[in-house]
């Protein structure tokens, strides 16, 4: 990064074994406030193995992450939840019998006032107002925020579950191909919420494997190959080919900012 730049979250030296499988080796990867951050790769590279060690979902075997400056041990999403770090997963994580509102608040779930609210009952009104208007902001077309997400289709979950994270992220959001089932003009709408996301001083990490998108909205890419950064390209002074030759291994620029 350069001088200037707040480096909201770093990792240092991330290994992740699975049996014989070496996914993260060594791997390094930074982060900073009010940019995008563009993790790029091939299958198999490491990327979802990062981003869960990094959401909390799993624990590296070794290594450190520092968020804020300070170290943070992050042993459950939950405790990445209240650090500010929200993630939109590839399978989405959203609980299909629930409907689109309740699954936007989920965990986070508002009560009424008063002598109702000490005992549990949910507001379940101003939950979906909320919805109604998050899921507007983005541009998510649904015709019932009350209808369950198993009857929504692949491109409408997705849009769900951005939703979701955007609303509650505070400091940092990962996005996992974010527009992997979207059409064109909700991809675009996507992109936009992203950039918006960014000015408001929040990190985002975008995973993806669509290149024209990764150089549309990055700031910053790093690119993992066979479990470890091997290169760091700022997105306005690079190109698809150079970042396809980090991807394959014509290129190895970990030290390029």
């Amino acid at each position: 990064m350069s001088t200037g730049d707040e480096v909201l979250l770093e990792a240092r030296g991330l290994s992740k074994t699975f049996g014989h499988v070496r996914a993260l080796q060594d791997a390094n990867f930074s982060a900073g406030a009010g940019e995008v951050t563009a993790l790029i790769g091939d299958n198999g590279a490491g990327k979802s193995t990062l981003v869960k060690c990094l959401s909390g979902a799993q624990q590296p075997d070794h290594g450190e992450i520092r968020f804020g400056g300070r170290p943070l041990r992050l042993d459950s999403p939950a405790t990445a939840q209240r650090a500010g770090i929200e993630t939109v997963f590839q399978d989405l994580a959203l609980a299909s019998d629930l409907d689109a509102a309740t699954n936007l608040f989920l965990g986070r779930e508002l009560v009424r006032p008063g002598v109702l609210g000490r005992f549990g009952f949910l507001d379940r009104r101003r939950m979906r107002a909320e919805a109604v208007q998050a899921f507007a902001e983005l541009g998510v077309n649904l015709s019932d925020v009350r209808a369950p997400v198993a009857g929504l289709s692949g491109g409408q979950r997705q849009s769900v579950a951005v939703a979701r994270s955007v609303a509650w992220a505070t400091r940092l959001i990962f996005m996992d191909e974010p527009t992997a089932a979207l059409g064109v003009v909700q991809r675009e709408r996507v992109l936009d919420t992203i950039r918006r996301v960014r000015d408001r001083g929040v990190a985002v990490v975008l995973i993806s494997h669509n290149m024209p998108e990764v150089l549309a909205v990055a700031d910053r890419v790093e690119v993992l190959r066979l479990g470890r950064r091997v290169a760091r390209f700022r997105a306005a002074d690079t190109t698809l080919e150079e970042l396809v030759g980090a991807m394959t291994g014509a290129i190895d620029r970990e030290d390029q900012q």
